[in-house]
């Protein structure tokens, strides 16, 4: 694989190539299509290793409804607007506004289940499958073919000997009401036909429809034979075969001759005295080399119906198992059984006879709503199990769509080897699926067909990563499932993916807006933060949360057992229990930071604790980082500048040199109580929490002498929770100080009101007193007067404070205030949000917003976190603002 080159000659951006680092970050349906962009990609996805390992292509797998609805803020496809159909029309139908997708899920036989994106789902049902293929069903006749990977829709013809009803799947015919069991795509459209020939069978319970082109009309096959209703049919040899609820196979040959009952039910002796087969399905399928017509016949998979009068199996499990999320059930020999006949229909008058089938061989066949699937199966074993994939096998879901109740087992597994069992497991824990569950094998096979006869896709391509070959489109699609950090990287491929990723026009991103980075919901809710890792969410994957947006995700793997202690721009710093370092979000640069002097600080009495513990006469605690200055390429990223905030004591470095204690000497116990500290102009600030008197130290002096000591701008009783911050020019220093305590009378709180944009919880509280000063620290210092003057208003500009290192920034296309008084949009331009203070201070719930020109009455918006999930996450949320500057940082080295 070629890979991505940034300017020092490492591979940050794809290390492991940009089609296995993708693909493995989108769903296996986007990444199919993917693979179908150019012809780099597909080349290389056929000899590639990883990919497999990381996408379930070429395995069978069940796709079924997801648990969770998305809102269409989520969707990727309803995003996308853009988004554009080879050779559609451009009208309503196919416009691209009108698009929505489906997240779904896709469960592999031994894998855990992930989730997939298939377009226009909307209210359609799913009714078949066929490759890449399959058939949606609105109301009323809105009859579809849609291709899962590309959004290709084929609409199908009204049939105009029925009449539809309310319900979408019942239909009248004579005055006889007819069920709509499945449609059966036979052969599915080719580009070689321009997408106008297939053949497309619609099974009801008492009538077969058939369909070859999509400006045909639909030919109903007559029946007078019929005694029984249909349970499946296929189309085998030119000739349509269906086959009865009761066995009975009958034949149509549109061109000459039909219907034809060539047999009855095959029933063994010993299954015919019981009954059993009166609880059985009935399904028609191909041999492999599509020569012969294979009947299978599965029995004793229940349902929640009375079966009066006959004998029911009840399939009570002997052994379950828990694998890969999902409880596998076996079942004792006589429960649930299945038989494969063969028939050569090269002759049909008279029919020969079905001979039972006793192996399969390698193969296995996976019935269901969709067209029948015979593939070769390999067996294997996991940790001396079985895997659920074996040869030799029938597997079995729906055998119609809106059944009244679920078969159970739903997904069934029948071996033909007489001395295995039957196992079973269900794809969702209730009965609540909108869509049956369909048998689909993601692959990308058919992708020079997707493209053609587009000349944007599939070609050669260009450049370090032949990223160029994607079309805006497919960079929106893709970038709709990549995490924040590698939406950069792929940015950072080339100028033109830059400009397309930040123009931003599915509106996906927001780039250079302030968001909360914080542990994702599963460390917070129910479960304690281990179990949550191991059972929703790898550790490394945090959340980025604008404030008016749909969240994102942002993996962070260099966070592995580490806990974050501040940031600024695109540097976090962490430590584990062995070491400080800084870390570049995107490049994952790694730079270790030297230890704190053993004069000043001992460590031997806190060796069992994580590297922020220490001891230095009094215990103190390490309450941030501050990253003043971050390290630059220029720089030889050796020109950073840091402030190790303790409680009681401050440490000051800069690239290249070591630690240096910045001593007040105020005598013990009366130590300062350190709350905030920058560095400003070649001097740092210290703001103490107990009066707000600011220490400063100029930084150029070897031996940092006794700071100077800048008097609060307030005296009162009140308790204040003092920050400071740089000016917007970088000039001034900023103290801000809000009340240190919200709430309400009798120690109400607040209901919590739910913010769809973005999934958190608002809090409304009574005004918060809060205020801002600045004086410029250098020259007043000259003139021995340290004069605070007051800031009304930031004008266009937002302070957001907290763990990082302050953020001001420019909100001149937001509102100060909701038009309705609101809590939302909750970004709002001349306001202070604070966040947590430091990495130990659980200020529950004390992530706000505060108006420095309120009206009167104006609240305070509250963002309220879960108090007894703070300990267990050990990530205080902090303030980031995402950016694609590093990645326009390499692309004047690229050629294009």
């Amino acid at each position: 694989m070629a890979r991505s080159i940034n300017e020092s000659g490492s591979s940050w951006v794809f290390p492991d190539g940009p089609l296995e680092e993708i693909a493995s970050r989108c769903d296996v349906i986007t990444a199919a299509s993917l693979v179908g962009s150019c012809k780099f990609y597909h080349d290389s996805a056929t000899q590639s290793v990883a990919l497999p390992a990381s996408q379930p292509f070429g395995m069978p797998c069940v796709l079924h409804t997801h648990q969770t609805e998305v809102p269409p803020a989520h969707n990727p496809f309803y995003r996308v607007h853009k988004f554009k159909q080879e050779g559609a029309q451009k009208d309503k139908q196919h416009d691209a506004k009108d698009r929505k997708g489906t997240l779904c899920q896709l469960t592999p036989l031994d894998r855990i289940s992930s989730d997939a994106v298939i377009p226009d789902g909307g209210t359609g049902m799913w009714a078949g499958a066929n490759g890449d293929w399959i058939a949606l069903l609105g109301f009323p006749w809105n009859w579809e073919l849609v291709n899962v990977y590309t959004g290709r829709r084929i609409p199908l013809p009204p049939i105009s000997e029925f009449k539809s009803t309310p319900d979408k799947l019942v239909f009248e015919s004579n005055d006889q009401h007819l069920q709509l069991l499945k449609i059966a795509i036979c052969r599915v459209p080719t580009a070689a036909s321009n997408y106008t020939s297939f053949s497309v069978l619609a099974i009801f319970n008492a009538a077969i429809a058939v369909l070859h082109c999509a400006s045909s009309r639909w030919t109903v096959l007559d029946n007078q034979f019929l005694a029984y209703g249909y349970s499946d049919a296929i189309i085998h040899k030119g000739i349509v075969f269906a086959v009865t609820q009761t066995g009975e196979v009958y034949a149509w040959n549109q061109l000459s001759w039909g219907p034809l009952l060539i047999s009855t039910a095959p029933i063994p002796p010993e299954l015919d005295e019981q009954g059993r087969y009166n609880l059985g399905s009935w399904w028609l399928a191909r041999s492999p080399d599509g020569s012969r017509l294979f009947l299978v016949h599965t029995w004793g998979v229940t349902d929640g119906r009375d079966y009066t009068g006959l004998v029911r199996i009840l399939p009570a499990a002997a052994t379950s198992e828990g694998r890969h999320g999902r409880t596998i059930r076996g079942y004792g020999k006589g429960l649930l059984g299945c038989e494969v006949y063969s028939m050569d229909t090269s002759q049909l008058m008279p029919p020969r006879p079905w001979r039972r089938i006793i192996s399969l061989g390698s193969y296995s066949l996976f019935l269901g709503v969709n067209y029948p699937i015979i593939i070769p199966v390999e067996d294997g074993a996991e940790h001396d199990r079985p895997n659920m994939a074996r040869s030799n096998s029938v597997y079995t879901s729906h055998h119609a769509v809106g059944l009244a109740y679920p078969p159970s087992p739903e997904i069934c597994r029948f071996s033909l080897n007489s001395e295995d069992c039957t196992v079973g497991f269900q794809t969702n824990i209730r009965w609540t699926w909108r869509q049956v569950p369909l048998w689909l094998i993601p692959s990308f096979a058919n992708a020079r067909q997707w493209n053609l006869p587009s000349r944007h896709r599939l070609c050669r391509g260009g450049g370090d990563g032949h990223l160029e070959a994607l079309t805006g489109d497919n960079i929106n699609l893709i970038a709709a499932h990549l995490d924040v950090t590698y939406t950069v990287r792929l940015a950072a491929c080339s100028r033109e993916l830059y400009d397309m990723i930040s123009k931003d026009e599915g509106k996906m991103h927001h780039w250079d807006e302030p968001c909360l980075l914080m542990p994702p919901p599963a460390y917070w809710f129910d479960e304690h933060w281990d179990v949550a890792r191991t059972s929703r969410l790898h550790d490394t994957v945090y959340d980025l949360v604008p404030l008016d947006h749909p969240r994102r995700s942002v993996a962070l793997p260099f966070m592995h057992d580490r806990k974050w202690l501040g940031a600024n721009g695109d540097w976090i710093a962490a430590a584990d229990h062995h070491e400080w370092c800084l870390v570049n979000v995107y490049t994952e640069r790694h730079i270790p930071l030297p230890s704190l002097p053993d004069s000043k600080i001992d460590h031997s009495s806190f060796s069992y604790q994580p590297a922020y513990s220490f001891n230095w006469g009094p215990a103190i605690d390490l309450l941030k980082i501050v990253i003043c200055q971050v390290p630059t390429k220029g720089g030889r990223y050796a020109d950073y500048k840091l402030i190790a905030l303790f409680d009681k004591t401050i440490f000051y470095l800069e690239g290249g040199g070591d630690w240096r204690m910045l001593e007040a000497l105020t005598p013990a116990p009366d130590y300062p109580n350190y709350c905030d500290a920058i560095e400003l102009r070649g001097h740092v600030f210290a703001v103490d929490e107990t009066d707000g008197s600011t220490y400063f130290w100029d930084t150029a002096n070897e031996n940092l002498m006794l700071p100077f000591v800048i008097p609060p701008p307030v005296v009162d009783d009140q308790q204040y929770a003092w920050f400071l911050a740089p000016s917007a020019d970088g000039k001034r220093l900023m103290i801000i100080l809000t009340v240190n305590k919200i709430g309400i009378a009798n120690a109400e709180v607040p209901p919590d009101i739910p913010y769809a944009a973005n999934g958190l919880q608002l809090r409304q509280y009574p005004p918060v007193a809060t205020y801002v000063f600045e004086l410029d620290p250098l020259s007043t210092a000259r003139a021995g007067d340290f004069l605070w003057r007051q800031v009304n208003s930031l004008s266009d500009h937002s302070l957001f404070l907290g763990l990082n290192y302050p953020i001001i920034s420019n909100l001149k296309k937001r509102e100060s205030k909701a038009p309705d008084g609101t809590l939302v949009p909750f970004m709002r331009k001349n306001c202070v949000y604070t966040a947590y203070r430091n990495i130990r201070y659980n200020q529950y719930p004390k992530i706000l917003r505060c108006n420095l020109q309120p009206d009167e009455g104006e609240t305070v918006g509250v963002i309220s976190l879960p108090k007894d999930g703070w300990d267990s996450v050990r990530q205080a949320a902090m303030w980031f603002k995402p950016a694609l500057n590093i990645a326009r940082s390499v692309l004047p080295l690229k050629k294009q």
